[in-house]
């Protein structure tokens, strides 16, 4: 039995009408009735009879009405629904971020901006799968989907120190002066931490964490009130501010990481998986005028 036949059918039978159901269908009367007699010899029963001008269901037609009511009202609930799973499809972007929160987060907020329909899945795992993910040097790729594009931008680390006068004036400084003091940084769990720790760890010692936030804002304010000093990258954190504590170029040893944006595309990836990639490069390419490569 053709599904068509029932739908012509469930729409006869709403109105009992033949005229107006060809009109709802938009095909000629002929072709509705000669469709319902077809699916009465299928089915071995009258489904409609005629009184005077009018036609009317059997009990036969009542008992089929009544089914391909629950039929047809299932059907249209899943067609609105898979056109909302096709609309999320196709505005979703599953966004890994380990590293630069802060500027990933801004440049999301532009785009939604612009693209009001797209819809963000931001994760932090390392073994999930992505369509674009911003790492850094010291993540296990092998856990990454395969890159089909990625751009490296390399970032330094500054100091962070109170404005005081023992530091105003400073141009550079070697990690090696400042080993006693208490550093403020994030918690142990970010790659941000993982790779400051090194950078300590490559002139002979290990920082002594006095405070630790996963907020950028909070540990440049506790910075601010000298109660410690830390470390800032050069653009990953948004901003940069050189107004409330002084950022010093690190002389030794070098400190610099690179930010990696991967892009991961299947076959089944949307189009805004790949806008959103460009305009992400684009944003941080804008608003920190770094080398890239």
């Amino acid at each position: 039995m053709e599904l068509n036949k029932l739908y012509y059918f469930h729409t006869v039978a709403k109105h009992e009408n033949i005229t107006r159901a060809a009109e709802e269908l938009y095909v000629s009367q002929p072709a509705v009735s000669k469709t319902i007699k077809s699916l009465e010899n299928e089915l071995g029963l009258p489904l409609f009879y005629k009184k005077g001008k009018n036609i009317h269901l059997t009990s036969f037609g009542e008992y089929l009405k009544s089914q391909t009511d629950k039929m047809f009202s299932v059907w249209n609930s899943t067609l609105t629904e898979m056109a909302l799973l096709k609309h999320e499809n196709d505005n979703s972007i599953r966004l890994n971020v380990l590293a630069a929160t802060s500027i990933v987060t801004d440049a999301v907020l532009e785009y939604k901006k612009l693209n009001r329909d797209s819809i963000f899945h931001i994760i932090q795992n390392e073994e999930v799968d992505c369509d674009i993910s911003v790492t850094t040097n010291s993540v296990d790729f092998n856990r990454l989907p395969s890159f089909s594009d990625r751009c490296i931008f390399e970032e330094k680390i500054y100091l962070a120190t109170p404005k005081t006068d023992k530091y105003n004036t400073r141009t550079s400084i070697s990690l090696e002066e400042v080993k006693d003091m208490g550093f403020v940084n994030l918690s142990g769990s970010r790659l941000f931490r993982v790779v400051c720790d090194k950078f300590c760890e490559a002139v002979g010692f290990t920082p002594n964490i006095i405070f630790e936030s996963d907020a950028p804002s909070t540990v440049k304010n506790i910075i601010k009130t000298g109660v410690g000093i830390g470390f800032w990258p050069e653009f990953s954190w948004s901003e940069f501010p050189i107004n409330d504590i002084n950022l010093i170029p690190i002389s030794n040893p070098i400190c610099q990481r690179e930010l990696i944006v991967g892009l991961h595309t299947s076959a089944f990836s949307p189009q805004c998986v790949t806008d959103f990639y460009h305009f992400l490069l684009n944003f941080i390419k804008e608003k920190t005028k770094v080398n890239h490569r």
